[in-house]
């Protein structure tokens, strides 16, 4: 068995163990892709009016959010300022245990809509792609394991497609579209496997990212030389023996205000919970709606509302930054709407490759089982 052979073997079996798995998360990825898009077509209260007025304070957002919630408290609440055209939303779980989003206006913290997401369409789909609506530590290592192997099958399918004479070249960049239709079946699974390849590559490590931190921290270590920024090292740490002034605002108020300051060009700000007061209330500021790559972010004391620690995207590593863009990457958006695009088209072909090589291996299978044809004399005569 020569070398290519053995590579088409680990091609071959390799494949059809994580073929489902891979066409799944492969067409979720793709739907999930223009989910913003999708849903602002959908969803009309998710833009406002810019009005001259400044937007109203957390606090304000969060009791009408809750006015109809009771037992559901301000401080477990995600509250998310998404630009000036953009509707804010509330995001807590209920007493039932049911995720709740509540839209409002932000510059008068009308309710615009309530949602359980549960029932969402695009939460289903997330947690299909994420999880295959199976327990999050089982579908760790069932999607894990699928998608690492995917990046196997792509880098083993580049050694198969690589044509052995000049001649071939040309035949490896096209497809046949005249041919009979297994050649063509043939021809889709090796030459869009090749186009896409570099970019379903990019898709399934950032996702692999997600799934195991440690293989992205591997990278940022790598990325920063070995030697990590002094800021990346920092660890807000919180006396809560000490005793502090009680702040005269309420605590959202008060980070919304100073990170307001702090990061004036940001469009979006993403306020996390206030917690028991025992761990810092963090809060994150985004350059661009909806993008989550270029942001600062900032940790304050859960009691007096004081700055304890901010890092800001301008003095980020070069580790940390690539960190930071690994969902826009993923989504495609680092790169606008064009990129969506090109995620799109190339998890489309990454969910097409386990059908067309399916095909293949079927029709390679049966062609060896059928009886070969003897032509004798007297058939020929007859």
């Amino acid at each position: 068995m020569t070398l290519k052979q053995a590579v088409g073997k680990v091609h071959l079996w390799l494949g059809l163990a994580s073929g489902l798995v891979v066409f799944i998360v492969s067409v979720t990825g793709a739907i999930f892709t223009f989910q913003d898009d999708i849903r602002d077509f959908t969803e009309p209260w998710r833009k406002v009016k810019v009005q001259a007025t400044a937007p109203v304070l957390p606090s304000q957002l969060q009791a009408a959010a809750l006015a109809i919630h009771p037992g559901v408290q301000a401080k477990d609440c995600w509250t998310t300022y998404f630009g000036p055209e953009r509707a804010a939303t509330v995001f807590f779980t209920d007493k039932a245990g049911a995720p709740i989003m509540v839209s409002l206006n932000p510059y008068t913290g009308q309710v615009l809509r309530e949602q359980d997401l549960r029932t969402h369409f695009f939460t289903i789909i997330q947690e299909i792609h994420m999880h295959l609506l199976l327990p999050e530590a089982i579908a760790k290592w069932v999607v894990g394991i699928s998608i690492s192997i995917f990046v196997v099958m792509m880098l083993t399918g580049l050694v198969l497609w690589w044509p052995k004479r000049k001649q071939e070249r040309k035949q490896r960049f096209t497809i046949k579209w005249g041919a009979r239709w297994r050649r063509v079946n043939y021809d889709l699974h090796n030459v869009l496997g090749f186009y896409a390849a570099s970019i379903g590559l990019i898709l399934a490590l950032s996702g692999l990212f997600m799934i195991y931190p440690w293989m992205l921290k591997s990278i940022v270590y790598v990325a920063d030389g070995g030697k990590p920024a002094p800021q990346e090292l920092m660890q807000t740490r919180l006396d809560t023996l000490q005793t502090v002034p009680t702040a005269a605002q309420p605590l959202p108020d008060v980070v919304y205000r100073t990170v307001r300051q702090l990061s004036p060009a940001h469009e979006m700000v993403l306020i996390g919970p206030t917690g028991t007061g025992k761990a810092p209330a963090f809060c994150w500021t985004y350059k661009k709606a909806l993008h989550y790559y270029h942001r600062d972010e900032y940790a304050f004391h859960p009691i007096s509302g004081q700055l304890l620690e901010s890092r800001f995207h301008a003095t980020k590593s070069a580790g940390t930054r690539f960190s930071d863009m690994n969902y826009d990457l993923h989504v495609g958006q680092i790169l606008g709407f064009g990129g969506k695009v090109v995620a799109f088209l190339a998890s489309l072909i990454c969910a097409s490759l386990p059908v067309t090589g399916t095909i293949i291996w079927w029709g390679r299978r049966n062609k060896t089982k059928r009886p070969k044809r003897i032509v004798t004399a007297q058939a020929v005569t007859a």
